[in-house]
């Protein structure tokens, strides 16, 4: 546990701490979690530290550095992945009832039908998507048109997406027809049918970082943005009123709500939270204010359109990126780096800042501005990354509000210093001085940073088929794997058969061995190397009364019966010794039915079981009575 203050009051230093372990999450894993809120967020690496027996985040974060199984740890912890095949089926029942016919009636009969499961997790959500419209639409037109993306952040419940395979307990929501119809019993689980799992792609996505999936007529995302603050929910949100195509439908958890935002989705359900993006583009939160000239002599606007016009050449040639936004939220120059660096250009001026690309990557701006229009002050972020393609760049971002006359903000300057270089030379830098440490810690480093960069080679791989859809060649190497499987099988299957008829042919020598002792008339007894009985025929049952369960593993010289075993004791020895056979040697003894005899005993070697003896016993003359 983390403790705080002797007054009860929150400690600011483990809040602190909280803040750069987070941010180290972010530099070091790609992970955001700045945007979740901070009580549950805490609540659950506290619960992952008292579970590693860490009592402070700067502890844990050493931890980290020192152990890349942790992250999965933690990750695993912080991430919620509850998930079914159509949960809620109520929810469920609506959208097939009520949004899926309007989706299908406002989309041409041969346009493609693009769908986001945001949040996906191990991706049931996606294929009850696809088992909804394939019952809708018929297989084959769902083949046809129909593309369902699912995305997460967390990479192993990706891969149990991917993989497509469930045991029968995640499929009990499913009707026995629509499991029969869609899944193939594969080994002791079962596997979604492989044609229209094509379909189905997924990919990594941070809903709080990366760009949305664009044209889309379905976007569910359920139970997720309840993890958010208030700031990321709002991000969010405004990335998904981008990705939905007009008339595009929202579909929410019931733990979730559209709040403030009735000028940009219509409500169609509240109660299952649903929602439809309205036509046109909606309304800015920022409407620019109309430009005021004042009127003048003409050599006085004169002065003033040169000094504007010098102003401006020498703003845009300043050697860092800058953008500057009104009082309004619009966008009222764009310097020639800015130009360059961001792909904007002046036509972008007098555009609201919020449609920008800019305003929310590499970092959320809009957030920054309000807050240093709001404390008057200049805010900073040191390293922002930006991914362009391959390569990563790094900006230190300056927000300056900027005061008119009237101690009024005016307008915000934002300026971008690029730091790549710097950045990179620091990590670097680092990293060599952490190859010096010692051998072990460099492989260790080494096997790290190849984990690291197989995990971003496949993530690359599936964002490129999230986007340039190629994921048909995965799915026919999935494919080639079950055949080498079911190959496999068959070999264990020949092998199994191979034992069962070798099984079966011992089973016939035994008995035959079995049915030739106990053919013999005279008793035969079998004893091993330790003369103890191994085999007890018929013909000895017949002769001296004793089962063979009676008899059986005792030793021969300790039974108690008709016949005195010490008197064979020497003979037996001796045969065993010599591995020779001997004469038949005659023994007083008493039958089973108490009638003297003189029994007949042949002692030969046996070599089986290490060594032993086979004593053949026969009835010979009566004795005479006294």
């Amino acid at each position: 546990m983390v403790a705080g203050t002797g007054d009860g009051q929150p400690d600011v230093e483990t809040d602190e701490e909280l803040e750069e372990l987070l941010g180290f999450l972010r530099d070091a894993r790609g992970f955001d979690f700045t945007g979740y809120k901070r009580s549950s967020l805490g609540r659950r690496i506290r619960k992952r530290m008292s579970d590693a027996q860490v009592a402070t985040y700067a502890d844990y974060r050493d931890r980290l550095e020192t152990n890349a199984d942790e992250f999965d740890a933690l990750f695993n912890t912080i991430l919620i992945n509850v998930t079914s095949f159509f949960r809620d089926p109520e929810s469920w029942t609506f959208l097939q009832r009520e949004v899926l016919p309007e989706l299908l009636a406002q989309s041409g009969t041969d346009d493609e039908i693009r769908v986001w499961s945001a949040g996906c997790s191990s991706g049931e959500e996606a294929y009850s998507l696809a088992i909804m419209f394939a019952e809708a639409l018929g297989l084959e037109e769902t083949l046809d048109r129909v593309k369902i993306y699912g995305t997460d952040v967390d990479d192993e419940a990706l891969r149990d997406a991917r993989s497509g395979l469930y045991p029968a307990k995640v499929l009990a929501p499913l009707a026995p027809e629509l499991r029969d119809k869609y899944f193939e019993q594969n080994g002791a689980r079962f596997g979604f049918r492989s044609d229209l799992r094509r379909r189905v792609i997924f990919g990594r996505h941070d809903i709080t970082r990366d760009a949305p999936i664009s044209r889309l007529d379905l976007l569910l995302c359920r139970n997720t943005l309840m993890y958010f603050n208030v700031e990321a929910q709002t991000q969010i949100v405004d990335r998904f009123h981008f990705a939905l195509r007009e008339g595009g439908f929202l579909f929410l958890g019931k733990a979730e709500m559209l709040l403030n935002d009735s000028d940009r989705f219509d409500v169609m359900s509240m109660r299952q939270r649903v929602f439809r993006r309205r036509p046109g583009e909606a309304t800015p939160p920022y409407q620019p204010a109309p430009v005021k000239i004042r009127a003048g002599v003409g050599t006085e606007l004169h002065s003033m359109a040169r000094h504007r016009q010098m102003r401006d050449l020498i703003l845009d040639a300043s050697p860092s990126a800058a953008v500057a936004v009104d009082s309004e939220g619009t966008v009222i120059l764009i310097n020639s780096h800015a130009r360059v660096q961001f792909g904007l250009t002046s036509n972008d001026v007098g555009r609201p800042f919020q449609d920008l690309e800019i305003s929310y990557r590499p970092v959320e701006l809009r957030s920054l501005i309000e807050q240093a229009t709001h404390e008057r002050r200049t805010l900073r972020v040191n390293g922002a990354e930006r991914r362009v393609g391959e390569d990563l760049q790094f900006f230190d971002i300056l927000v300056q509000p900027l005061t008119g006359s009237d101690g009024l903000t005016a307008a915000t300057n934002i300026t971008f210093t690029d730091v790549t270089v710097a950045t990179q030379l620091k990590s670097e830098v680092k990293r060599v001085r952490e190859d010096l440490e010692t051998a072990y810690e460099e492989l260790q480093s080494t096997n790290e940073e190849l984990e690291t960069t197989n995990e971003e080679l496949q993530s690359s791989i599936e964002e490129l088929e999230t986007t340039n859809e190629e994921l048909q060649s995965t799915n026919e190497e999935l494919e080639t794997t079950n055949e080498e499987l079911q190959s496999g099988n068959e070999e264990l299957e020949t092998m199994n058969e191979e034992m069962r008829v070798r099984t079966e042919e011992l089973d016939e020598a035994r008995a035959f061995l079995e049915a030739v002792l106990t053919s013999i008339a005279a008793g035969v007894v079998v004893l091993d190397k330790d003369f103890k009985v191994k085999s007890w025929n018929r013909g000895a049952v017949d002769l001296w009364g004793l089962r063979p369960d009676e008899v059986l593993d005792q030793g021969f010289f300790s039974l108690e019966f008709g016949l005195p075993p010490e008197e064979l004791r020497e003979t037996i020895k001796s045969c065993v010794d010599t591995g020779k056979r001997g004469a038949p040697v005659p023994v007083p003894a008493v039958n089973r039915v108490g009638r003297a005899i003189t029994c007949m005993v042949q002692c030969s070697p046996f070599d089986g079981h290490n060594g032993g003896a086979v004593l053949l016993m026969e009835e010979g003359r009566t004795n005479s009575s006294g």
